[in-house]
């Protein structure tokens, strides 16, 4: 199945066509930020709040203001162009929005491709996931305490959480969940923890350095509807076995439910089918 590649000037680039030079600083420092948003049926879910965080992580970086129009629409035609080419297949899309090349200062470099799911999203969503629980090194008051660290900011600075994907792999594990320095459950490379205590589901607030997820505040809204209670507050590794599920929350992957942690299988999770039930009603919500 084809990606697709769309400029912000509207243009359509051949997906095996090169893009960017060679000196181009989200190549060269990661200097840049990005999203990723899944496309069903040819549109993109949640969109407008994933361009929000796009907006929040560049002005983070301090690079110059998005334009919103333009990356909107150049959303719409990848995501309509992937849906046409797929038959209305999900996709991947992200969008990219770097410093530019370090030899033509103030130009950025911003772009939208469309591509097939990844397959371990697809096998996570159906299967589940194993995970274990590794120390990220720092405290839980870092990002405010600095924030030129970018905790909450999607950067393309990402190598240390592939870097602890295949850690989790070498240990025969699927995923990660990240703990502070104080031993409080922070967040996976990819996704937001979500557990359920009961019939109330529970994540971490962002305070303590975490990206706030676009599909977790699509998950709570949902639920608030429907009259599933929701709350904010920090967990720690006791609650990731001492609760009724544990999820790992995503754009992409949507829902994954942890059913090994560190080596040890979890018991059954009762709000399974709620929470993925909610979080499908989330996504279709607007914006």
């Amino acid at each position: 199945m084809a990606s697709v590649v769309v400029t912000l000037d509207g243009s359509v680039r051949a997906p095996d066509s090169p893009l960017l030079y060679a000196d181009d600083l989200g190549a060269v420092r990661g200097d840049g930020c990005f999203e990723t948003v899944l496309v069903r049926d040819g549109a993109p879910l949640k969109g407008r709040a994933h361009l929000d965080r796009l907006a929040r992580s560049a002005a983070a970086l301090g690079l110059p203001a998005i334009n919103d129009g333009a990356w909107w629409a150049a959303m719409q035609r990848a995501a309509m162009l992937y849906g046409e080419e797929s038959g209305g297949a999900e996709g991947a899309l992200r969008l990219v929005y770097t410093r530019g090349r370090e030899s033509v200062p103030g130009t950025p470099t911003a772009y939208v491709s469309v591509s097939p799911l990844p397959e371990r999203a697809v096998r996570a969503r159906t299967e589940g996931v194993s995970a274990i629980t590794l120390s990220r090194g720092y405290s839980t008051g870092l990002g405010t305490d600095a924030p030129w660290l970018l905790l909450g900011a999607k950067t393309l600075s990402y190598a240390v959480n592939m870097a602890a994907a295949r850690y989790a792999a070498e240990q025969g594990a699927d995923d990660v969940i990240f703990t502070s320095s104080e031993g409080r459950v922070l967040e996976a490379p990819r996704a937001t923890v979500v557990i359920a205590r009961g019939r109330t589901l529970v994540t971490p607030p962002e305070e303590q350095g975490i990206l706030p997820g676009t599909t977790v505040r699509a998950l709570f809204d949902a639920a608030e509807d429907k009259g599933v209670a929701t709350a904010i507050e920090p967990l720690f590794p006791a609650d990731l076995v001492m609760n009724d599920g544990v999820w790992l929350v995503s754009s992409i992957t949507l829902c994954a439910r942890v059913h090994t942690l560190d080596g040890r299988k979890l018991p059954d999770a009762p709000m399974d089918e709620t929470v993925r039930s909610l979080i499908d009603a989330g996504i279709h919500n607007t914006p």
